[in-house]
């Protein structure tokens, strides 16, 4: 599993759509905002946390297509169905590669980001707790949707309207944790709504992804 997993970050990195795409993209949406709705203090800091929210995840989406594209392409997926490893374990390892180089760089930029949107004070930690129990959800949900593509020509667009009504649970409890934390509310409900969803992705939709992987390669 290890040298599969650092097979696929040097993958990701190489390839170009992991990395610097999410992250070119997360910063392009926060410097974009403020000119959208102007530059009114109150109004970015009331919608900062949403906003930072939306542009990780809209970040996240851009490279789920690569996430099996390639192995499909060269060939590899079939001999990575051979393996001794099992599928979930594979799909396993790709959304682990996946939140690595696209989820984690997205959640170490989201404060710094935030000083472009008026963030409040409060909400830095809370945003940051958020997406480190959000993202993960929405690399496995990514997996699933790059599994049920996997092999159709432009299938980039078909994914994204399969996994985006999948992504707003996430998006909504991830959200509002932001937000309660920085009007100082309690965030305990959306925050273990979040938690739950994530725990349950991560159990469930591996085994969902080796399935149609399964159906797909025969």
């Amino acid at each position: 599993m290890r040298a599969l997993l650092l097979r696929d970050l040097r993958l990701a990195i190489r390839a170009g759509g992991g990395f610097g795409l999410g992250l070119a993209f997360f910063l392009i949406v926060t410097v974009l905002v403020p000119f959208g709705v102007g530059p009114e203090t109150a109004l970015l800091s009331r919608i900062a946390p949403g906003i930072l929210w939306i542009g990780a995840l809209l970040a996240c989406l851009l490279s789920l297509d690569r996430i099996l594209a390639l192995d499909w392409e060269d060939g590899s997926l079939d001999l990575l169905a051979t393996a001794p490893l099992p599928m979930e374990g594979i799909v396993t390892v790709k959304a682990i590669a996946h939140w690595i180089t696209t989820g984690l760089p997205l959640v170490l930029a989201a404060p710094v980001l935030g000083v472009l949107l008026s963030l409040p004070v409060p909400a830095y930690q809370w945003v940051v707790i958020s997406l480190v129990l959000g993202t993960p959800a929405l690399s496995v949900i990514g997996t699933f949707g790059a599994a049920l593509t996997v092999g159709l020509k432009r299938g980039g667009l078909l994914m994204s309207l399969l996994v985006l009504p999948l992504y707003v649970p996430t998006l909504i409890f991830g959200a509002e944790v932001a937000r309660r934390g920085a009007e100082g509310l309690t965030v305990q409900t959306p925050l273990l709504l979040l938690a739950g969803i994530s725990l349950g992705v991560i159990a469930l939709l591996p085994f969902a992804s080796a399935a149609v992987l399964r159906i797909n390669l025969r």
